[in-house]
């Protein structure tokens, strides 16, 4: 008896069929012969139970990068042996983060997408010194590994750009395929491991923002990071979402320009200086692991024409849009079910804190009622759906930061409870 499994993804059919429904693959099937029961069976291994109390471990010490906000990230430096996942959309500046931050280590750098003059020319942008890189653009893994055993000084990182251009020579399918991801990823992270080497790995990421691949890969990594901007911002920001050797709560904050990535410390950098006041704009105060930030929501309230009014969404959660949306029109009597809402953060970036939510409220308020927010305002504050102003996390050090920073009007759960008091502080002058 035979069966038949897709050479992309290892999904098992009983007979043959054209699209495989687990990957989506058209003619991936391929006839395997059933082996017996009896055949291919593993012998049962012996597994010796040891008490973690007896179990000895090395210190290791994390070494810093060159960057102190890819550190920041990173929770203070990159252990040996440690595998990080890189993600981002094409274009956003992974290649050169990582040309910049590890420009003090000696580096192997891998690059199925970019020749090695291009690899050269942004590194010689970013005035890096070339003799601390070794290059290649070949896939192989197993390649790769044998390379980096023959040179006589041990590099300290491996950058793959990208994890989905490499390929095992154990695998049929081509490179790209889930197959081929996976079994990549395994054998650089078991390298890792025992070469005590650290290695990054460079992910696309879909059109839904996920990860290209199997989901897998962010289990098997130790850090999974992801770089945000849009191409049209000069601004960029690198997330953690995952990370076994520190926190998760940090940001990097980098702004790109010719001569590369520049961090930046400036809280207020996100806020654009205007003499006069808007309606629909308003400032919210967040925090992000050990700093606070401030960013600039914009709002534009219209009569909708459509059955459905729209909801266009830009730097924010869409469906925590549609909730506020809701505690809006319950407790503020805001006949929102007719007019479009278009929600806009400054600068290109996404917010994730849910302090942002009483200032979300306000711009749609002060654009709704046609009534610009007084200058030198901020909003901090989680809503609730009781229409309640709960206290977040760091929101006495916002605070704080506020009024070093200068501004006068500072709403938060301290003195506001309920957004019923939104009509007392946006109201005509």
């Amino acid at each position: 008896m035979s069966y038949y499994i897709c050479s992309n993804c290892d999904y098992g059919s009983a007979s043959l069929i054209g699209k495989c429904p687990s990957c989506n693959q058209w003619n991936t099937f391929v006839n395997k012969e059933r082996f017996n029961s009896e055949d291919g069976k593993e012998e049962t291994k012996k597994i010796l139970l040891t008490p973690l109390s007896k179990i000895k471990t090395q210190q290791k010490k994390k070494k810093k990068t060159g960057s102190f906000e890819f550190d920041r990230v990173l929770d203070d430096g990159i252990l040996p042996g440690e595998v990080i996942l890189l993600t981002g959309e094409p274009g956003v500046g992974k290649s050169t983060l990582l040309l910049q931050s590890f420009q003090t280590f000696s580096t192997v750098y891998i690059s199925g997408e970019e020749s090695a003059e291009q690899v050269r020319d942004r590194a010689e942008r970013l005035h890096i010194d070339l003799n601390r890189f070794y290059f290649s653009n070949e896939g192989q893994v197993e390649g790769i590994i044998e390379a980096f055993k023959q040179l006589k000084t041990k590099p300290e990182v491996i950058i793959i750009d990208s994890i989905q251009t490499v390929y095992s020579k154990t695998i049929e399918t081509p490179a790209g395929s889930i197959n081929q991801i996976k079994e990549s990823a395994n054998i650089l992270i078991k390298f890792a491991k025992q070469e005590q080497i650290a290695v990054v790995l460079i992910g696309h990421i879909t059109k839904d923002g996920d990860i290209a691949g199997p989901k897998t890969l962010e289990h098997a990594v130790d850090c999974v990071l992801n770089f945000e901007g849009e191409k049209i911002s000069q601004y960029r920001i690198l997330r953690t979402t995952k990370n076994r050797f520190g926190g998760i709560d940090e940001i990097g904050i980098f702004q790109m320009k010719q001569n590369g990535l520049e961090e930046v410390n400036n809280p207020l950098i996100f806020i654009q200086e205007e003499n006069e006041i808007s309606i629909g704009k308003s400032i919210v105060g967040t925090t992000e692991g050990n700093r606070s930030l401030f960013f600039e929501i914009q709002a534009l309230v219209v009569p909708s024409s459509l059955g459905i009014p729209r909801r266009i969404v830009k730097g924010v959660d869409y469906n925590k849009l549609l909730i506020l949306l809701a505690v809006m029109k319950k407790h503020l009597s805001l006949p929102l079910d007719s007019y479009d809402v278009h929600i806009n953060v400054i600068g290109g970036v996404k917010i994730t804190s849910p302090l942002a939510d009483l200032g979300i409220i306000s711009s749609v308020y002060s654009s709704f009622k046609n009534i610009p927010i007084a200058k030198k305002t901020t909003f901090i504050g989680e809503v609730g759906l009781l229409g309640e102003i709960r206290k977040g996390y760091g929101e006495e050090k916002i605070i704080r930061e506020a009024k070093r920073l200068s501004f006068r009007h500072i709403y938060s759960s301290i003195n506001i409870k309920n957004i019923n008091l939104i009509k007392n502080i946006i109201r005509p002058l």
